[in-house]
This record gives structure tokens, C-alpha cells and sequence, in this order.
């Protein structure tokens, strides 16, 4: 079996899957992908960014695995002015999140705020609200649980509005745009990948 990795820029609105109801965007859609070549991980259908797909199990796993705490990174639009207490109360790993029926403590994070990034514009644009701003933080974790993000976010009163993966590992979206698919080295996300 000859390994293969992909890293793709999920759209807005698309399933991080093959198979969906008739009318779904699906991974299929972007790239005539081998048969057994999978995504490591999930995006919501409404989260955009960077998706990882590979059929090295190996590798796939060293990815997922909370024991190997690899970072990603998430670039969050909010509703409001984000405080900087706020971004503290994101990093400090205080956080507790509902995850399948159970209570969840997230992990130590980093948030810090920063500037409207250089993102393409979102197939649907975010609802714009005059009187009210939007901020942008950059959320980095060494977990993933289900929609932890905007859980995150949410419980420190400050919904997430659009949410981008913009990293995994040592890899970023770089110059990536919506739907791109690119074959990628594992070294480019973990390095010295090939030397284990």
C-alpha cells in the first residue's frame, strides 16, 4: 500500500465525509481521492480550514492521539469585543464542556485576540450587524472534542460566528483556498516523521 497524505481546505458548508444525504457537499466532491484514504479527524459542516487525509493509520493516530498533545490552531470570529479576560478564561483550562452526555474539562489552551485575518471571504457571509462588533482570537489546542471550540467560546459569553482551522502541527493553509487539495509530506506536519 502506497501511503498517501492530503491536506485540504474544507469549505463552509461541506461534511468532512464521503457519504451524506443527496444534496451534500461532500470530500468526494473536491478530489477523485484512493479508496482508502480517509480524513484524520472532523471538521463541522460549518467550519472551514484545514483538513488532513491520509491511509496511513499510523501516522492518522499519532495525529488524533491526546497523548501526543499535536497543536491546532483555530482563527475564531466572535460576536462582541472579546475581553482579555475572556482569553484568559480560553487558555486557563477551566473550561467545562457537555461532550457525548458527560462533563468535560477542557485542557490549558492559548487565546490571544488579533486582527480581522487575511481569510478568503466565507460562501456565505457572516450576518452583519451594525451596532454591534465582531473580534477575531487565535485559539490553539492540543485536543479535539466535538465542536469544543465554539462550546469553548460560548461558555465565556462570546459565540463563535465563523470558525477557520487555520493549523495542524507544523503545517498551516499557507496560500490554500477554499476547496484546494494538495498532497502533502507527514514532515510537513510532524517533523521528522519519516525518521520513527
Amino acid at each position: 500500500m502506497k501511503k498517501k497524505y492530503y491536506a485540504i481546505y474544507k469549505p463552509f458548508n461541506m461534511l468532512s465525509q464521503f457519504t451524506g444525504a443527496e444534496n451534500a457537499s461532500l470530500l468526494g466532491d473536491l478530489y477523485t481521492f484512493p479508496k482508502d484514504v480517509y480524513s484524520i479527524g472532523r471538521l463541522d459542516k460549518t467550519s472551514e480550514g484545514l483538513l488532513l487525509m491520509t491511509n496511513d493509520n499510523q501516522f492518522k493516530n499519532k495525529v488524533l492521539s491526546p497523548l501526543d498533545k499535536i497543536e491546532k490552531t483555530y482563527y475564531v470570529q466572535v460576536d462582541q469585543e472579546i475581553t482579555n479576560q475572556a482569553c484568559e478564561e480560553l487558555a486557563a483550562g477551566t473550561i467545562q464542556i457537555k461532550h457525548n452526555g458527560k462533563t468535560h474539562q477542557v485542557a490549558p489552551a492559548k487565546c490571544i485576540k488579533i486582527e480581522s485575518p487575511n481569510l478568503p471571504e466565507r460562501s456565505v457571509p457572516i450576518r452583519f450587524r451594525k451596532d454591534i462588533p465582531t473580534s477575531w482570537i487565535a485559539l490553539t489546542l492540543k485536543e479535539g472534542k466535538n465542536r469544543q471550540v465554539r462550546k469553548m467560546t460560548a461558555a465565556v459569553g462570546f459565540p463563535t460566528l465563523r470558525l477557520v482551522r487555520f493549523s495542524v502541527g507544523a503545517l498551516t493553509l499557507g496560500k490554500m483556498r477554499p476547496g484546494d487539495v494538495i498532497e502533502i509530506n507527514p514532515n510537513e506536519v510532524i517533523p521528522n516523521w519519516n525518521e520513527k
